[in-house]
Order: C-alpha cells, then sequence, then structure tokens
C-alpha cells in the first residue's frame, strides 16, 4: 500500500539492539547491532509495503514534563540514577550513528522539544490522513488509539518482527480487546500500563475495563454517567472503584492520549518523500566504511532505488 509511513524509530532501533547479537561490531569493537538492525528493518519496510512517504520520529523528550506534572509515576522507573533514561550505555553509543545514516541516506527524521515519538506521530498520522494512507510502525500499544478507518490509518505493529506484521485497524482493536476499535487510549487508562508506571484504576482487570468502555464508549462519558447517578452497567464494585479514582482519571488523560495537534516549526515544511538516491554519498560511504554497514546500507538503497 502506498502512502505514508510513520516509524516509531525508538521502539524499532530498541528491538533491534536486543535481537540481534551485540557481538556485531565495527572494526574498532563498538556494537553496531541496533545500527544494522534499524537500516534492514526500514529496508524491509520500503521493500514490502512501498510507500511513498517515510518519516523516522524521533523521542525529543522521552518523559515530557506535561506528563510528569499531570502524573508523576510516568515512567518514573524507567529514570536512571543521573536523572536519565535507562538506555544501555552500548545502545547510547549507537544513536548518534543512527541518525548519521538516517541523514545521509536523505530519509525525514524529526523530534519536537517536549514531545515524544508517539506525540509527533500522532500529528503527522492526523494530517497525513487527509492526502491518504497511512502506517504506523511500533511494537507500543499505545499508538492503537490511532487507528481510524476512515482514513485510514492502521498501526503495523511489530510484536512479531518485522517479517510478520500485525495489520491493525479499528476491527482489529476491536477483536483484540473486546472494545470500540477507536477506544484503546480509555480502556488503557482505566486499565493501567506497568510500563508506563500507569497504575490504573484499583480493581479494574482488563475484562471490566472492556466492558466499561463498551458500555458508555469513553472514560469521559462513563464519567459523566456516573455524575448524573447511573446506576447500570457497571460490573460488580466498578461503579464505586471509578468513583474513588477521579483524581487519578483527571490526570490520566494528560498522560494516556497521544498530542494530535503539535504546532511547532520542526513539523512545517518536513520533505517526507522517499529518496531515490542518497543526499550525502561522500558520508554515507564514509559511515558505512567506519561502522561497517555496506551490506545494510546497500540492502536500503535497493529497496528505496529497485532495479
Amino acid at each position: 500500500m502506498s502512502g505514508l509511513m510513520l516509524l516509531d524509530t525508538p521502539s524499532l532501533y530498541f528491538r533491534a539492539f536486543f535481537g540481534v547479537p551485540e557481538s556485531v561490531t565495527a572494526p574498532d569493537g563498538t556494537p553496531v547491532n541496533a545500527v544494522r538492525g534499524l537500516i534492514d528493518m526500514i529496508a524491509r519496510l520500503v521493500q514490502d509495503r512501498s510507500p511513498d512517504r517515510l518519516v523516522c520520529c524521533m523521542d525529543a523528550d522521552w518523559r515530557p514534563e506535561f506528563r510528569v506534572a499531570a502524573l508523576p509515576s510516568y515512567k518514573a522507573h524507567r529514570v536512571a540514577d543521573d536523572g536519565g533514561d535507562q538506555t544501555p550505555d552500548a545502545l547510547s553509543a549507537q544513536l548518534p550513528v543512527i541518525d548519521a545514516v538516517l541523514d545521509a541516506v536523505g530519509l525525514a527524521r524529526v523530534g519536537v522539544p517536549g514531545y515524544e515519538a508517539d506525540d509527533v506521530i500522532g500529528t503527522l498520522a492526523v494530517r497525513g490522513a487527509a492526502d491518504g494512507p497511512v502506517d504506523i510502525v511500533t511494537g507500543d500499544r499505545d499508538l492503537f488509539q490511532l487507528v481510524d478507518d476512515s482514513g485510514p490509518v492502521a498501526v503495523l505493529y511489530t510484536a512479531r518482527g518485522i517479517r510478520n506484521l500485525q495489520v491493525l485497524g479499528e476491527a482489529e482493536v476491536a477483536d483484540k480487546y473486546g472494545i470500540p476499535g477507536r477506544a484503546y487510549a480509555d480502556y488503557a487508562t482505566l486499565r493501567g500500563d506497568p510500563s508506563d508506571g500507569l497504575p490504573g484504576v484499583p480493581g479494574v482487570g482488563d475484562k471490566t475495563a472492556a466492558a466499561l468502555v463498551t458500555r458508555f464508549g469513553s472514560v469521559a462519558a462513563l464519567r459523566e454517567a456516573l455524575a448524573a447517578g447511573a446506576t447500570d452497567g457497571f460490573p460488580a464494585g466498578a461503579r464505586r472503584r471509578v468513583e474513588a479514582a477521579g483524581d487519578y482519571l483527571d490526570a490520566a488523560e494528560t498522560v494516556v492520549r497521544v498530542v494530535t495537534d503539535i504546532d511547532s516549526p520542526e513539523l512545517t515544511g518536513l520533505d517526507d518523500r522517499l529518496p531515490a538516491k542518497p543526499k550525502d554519498p561522500a558520508a554515507l560511504v564514509e559511515l558505512a566504511d567506519r561502522w561497517a554497514l555496506e551490506s545494510p546500507v546497500n540492502r536500503l538503497l535497493n529497496a528505496l532505488s529497485p532495479a
């Protein structure tokens, strides 16, 4: 399917880092497993999906202040002793190489100060859907909230690998979680997500969260029903639990909901067309030589400009 492809680049390079052995190194012994893995992932995606446009979306801020202010537990378990994140040193050393290779190839790469890659993806997905189909490539379930059959906006979920992508639209999300297809954010808010430090409503698990979202449609509608004194449609004990979690629910909306309206110069005039040839061939040759990337770089260039 042609159209716009948005990469959750941090999700992909983390997957590459843990999926490709660290014994894959440059001549000086520096690990390049994440670099090689990411390049090969992009090559496979371009080859198999044939997008017209592609953006490598980045985390300019992995734990934005506006989310921490709303819910201090947000990703708190991932904060390192120095206040940064817990990215392994062997991966951190590769991130500048990833940036340099993407830039030399000429692939669009963008992050926005104060926002996560998810928010960049959300904003570009909403904008891009006006011009055609949008594919979001990620291993992060949070982005399921962006599926929209009217766009269409779909998620290519990488849990089973790049060669076995799960393509999720509204019907697939509905089937997977038993909720309305576009209600994943509301479902996640209620049940919580320990991987992000999102506690959820105490005592509300997957089944109860799905039942509440299916019955009321959204957390906002659920809370309106509570305020109006509604008693029907609540699984046993759920009404009391949701009422007691009012402060959490006030904060969770800001944390869970992906931003879709970033107004930033970084996203203005972004050239997301796939390059037919490298933007900086000399720099790309130097990078490939220094980091032993000749094979994956050639695979990517062949995917971008097939014979």
